[in-house]
């Protein structure tokens, strides 16, 4: 009974000792695919990355090197368009200014001559019907001379006698406006003098030569209308006629007072 026992016991061992190595080698086995499975799949997992991201990279280095290369060449086509443009822009300013200056110039010359050949006409009206004295001592203006040569001289003369009245400085005022009208320059000087002593004592404010009912804002307001009214009212220069109808009083004396003061300017 005891060997029976013994065996029994030796056999259950033996039964057990066999399971524990049954599960010891099917657990290393199993670990053995686990780790070789596992194995196989990241080196395989890895090459397959590697080779996506070096991919990648080069696709995207390409792209790069395209965008690099067709940006070049659009800064390259704006730069050189916008330099052609800007180009015909300056030459097509260029040539407009050039062309406006031109049509300036011609039309002063156009207005120049209109102005000359008018007051040279009314100068000639005026000298065929106009009394002797009149003719005789008074010299002729000159005003083929042109614009900027008729206002230079006379400006210098109107100024020299309105020195030290209340017109002083004016006589480029009063020979602007001569030309512009057409009228013999000393004549609405030489009235300021025989109407108010040249603008000492006006009956209205900057009314030196009393036209109309009303003053002005300044004399050159003044003057630009009273040698405009001349023109219009009246004539190219002084007569004994305008005499008569600017100062109907006293038109003999007006005459000769006024008449004498042009003859000094």
């Amino acid at each position: 009974m005891k060997k029976y026992k013994q065996r029994k016991s030796s056999l259950v061992a033996k039964i057990a000792a066999v399971g524990c190595a049954s599960l010891v080698l099917a657990g290393c086995i199993g670990f053995g695919f686990a780790s070789a499975g596992s194995t196989g799949s990241h080196v395989e997992a890895f090459g397959i990355d590697e080779m996506s991201t070096s991919a990648s990279q080069a696709e995207s280095a390409s792209l790069t090197q395209v965008a690099s290369d067709e940006a070049a060449r659009e800064t390259t086509v704006l730069s050189s368009t916008a330099k052609r443009d800007i180009s015909k822009g300056i030459k097509a300013i260029e040539a407009k200014e050039e062309a406006d200056r031109i049509a300036a110039e011609e039309a002063a010359r156009a207005e120049e001559a209109a102005r000359i050949a008018a007051a040279s006409e009314k100068m000639a009206q005026q000298q065929a019907t106009a009394p002797a004295p009149v003719a005789v001592n008074l010299s002729e203006v000159d005003w083929n001379v042109g614009k900027e040569a008729f206002i230079a001289e006379w400006t210098g003369r109107i100024d020299a006698y309105l020195a030290g009245s209340p017109l002083a400085g004016q006589g480029v005022t009063f020979a602007t406006a001569a030309w512009t009208s057409g009228v013999d320059p000393r004549w609405s000087p030489a009235i300021s003098n025989t109407e108010s002593s040249k603008g000492a004592v006006c009956f209205k404010p900057f009314n030196a030569w009393g036209w109309g009912q009303s003053g002005f804002s300044g004399w050159e307001e003044a003057i630009n209308t009273h040698v405009a009214g001349l023109a219009n009212v009246y004539g190219y220069t002084i007569s004994m006629a305008y005499a008569q109808k600017y100062c109907p009083p006293n038109a003999e004396h007006w005459f000769n007072n006024t008449l004498g003061q042009m003859q000094l300017i």
